[in-house]
Order: structure tokens, then C-alpha cells, then sequence
């Protein structure tokens, strides 16, 4: 006689997979085939770290980019490459400069600044082009006009390549 206190187990029967589950050739949204994709990706780095490291120039201003470049933003903080005294000014000025990045990306992200002593970056200039050859004379029947000009232009710049 079993036991009043204790309940009949059923038997167990091995789990054996017949076949694979068949595909659904469906549509589907597209967020359902993203997430397990960009889960891993975001974990690594947040949404908002990669929006602060790609568009410095514009959420910080064009003042505060050229003194300072964003290193790292983890756990609410952002880290500045900055030289010495830079670190020093932006310091004091830290919660301005975290209101102004918190506004930028619409909700507060950048809780605390961080600084990190780094050699200056060069103020970057674009190369300087060659000075083009003697000009190569141009035949007289080109038009006048726009039209003229681009395509002096362009015998031109074929002209010195050959």
C-alpha cells in the first residue's frame, strides 16, 4: 500500500528527438532575427558608448573635441584622453560637460567624467596637394560657359596623367 504523504510518480520515458522541428518559412519581424545577434555585441559595448565614441565632435562641441577625446565609457563613466592642465579646467567643469552630453543623447547616460593624461593630438590638416604640371593647352572648340570649364577641367586633368 503506498503511503498517504507520498504521490505516485509517473514513469520516465526517455526524451528521444524524432526529426527536426520544421522551419518556418514565415515572415518575421525583423527585431526577432536581430536580437540574438547584437545581444552578445551590446553587452560588450552599450548603445550609448558607441554613439558618444563615434560622434564626439558634435555632442561635445567643437570647443571641448579639440581638448579632449572620449577613451572609454563604462558603468556611467566616460573617460577623457586629455593633456595635464586640459584635465584640470574640464574638471571644474565637469557638470556642465555632463549636462550637455546628457541632453545631447536624450537621457542620462554620463554620470561621471574621468580623465586620462595623453600626449596632444596634432591639429589635423589635410595633406597638401602637389602643385598640378604645366598646363596643358586646350583645344579652342570647347564651349563657354559652366559646361566649358568642367570639361577644360577635365582635358586637363586627362592630359597630365598620360
Amino acid at each position: 500500500m503506498p503511503e498517504e504523504g507520498k504521490k505516485k510518480r509517473a514513469p520516465r520515458v526517455p526524451i528521444v528527438p524524432d526529426e527536426p522541428a520544421p522551419r518556418n518559412f514565415a515572415p518575421r519581424g525583423i527585431a526577432a532575427i536581430l536580437a540574438p545577434v547584437t545581444r552578445p555585441a551590446f553587452r560588450r559595448r552599450a548603445p550609448a558608448a558607441a554613439h558618444i565614441l563615434a560622434d564626439w565632435p558634435q555632442l561635445a562641441g567643437p570647443e571641448l573635441a579639440a581638448r579632449a577625446a572620449p577613451v572609454k565609457f563604462a558603468g556611467g563613466t566616460l573617460t577623457l584622453g586629455c593633456t595635464g592642465p586640459t584635465a584640470l579646467e574640464l574638471q571644474m567643469a565637469a557638470p556642465q560637460i555632463i549636462a550637455r552630453l546628457n541632453m545631447a543623447l536624450g537621457h542620462s547616460t554620463v554620470e561621471r567624467l574621468r580623465f586620462e593624461q595623453q600626449a596632444p593630438r596634432p591639429a589635423s590638416t589635410p595633406p597638401a596637394r602637389p602643385a598640378p604640371p604645366n598646363p596643358v593647352p586646350l583645344p579652342e572648340s570647347l564651349p563657354t560657359g559652366a559646361l566649358g570649364a568642367a570639361l577644360a577641367r577635365l582635358y586637363q586633368s586627362i592630359k597630365s596623367r598620360g
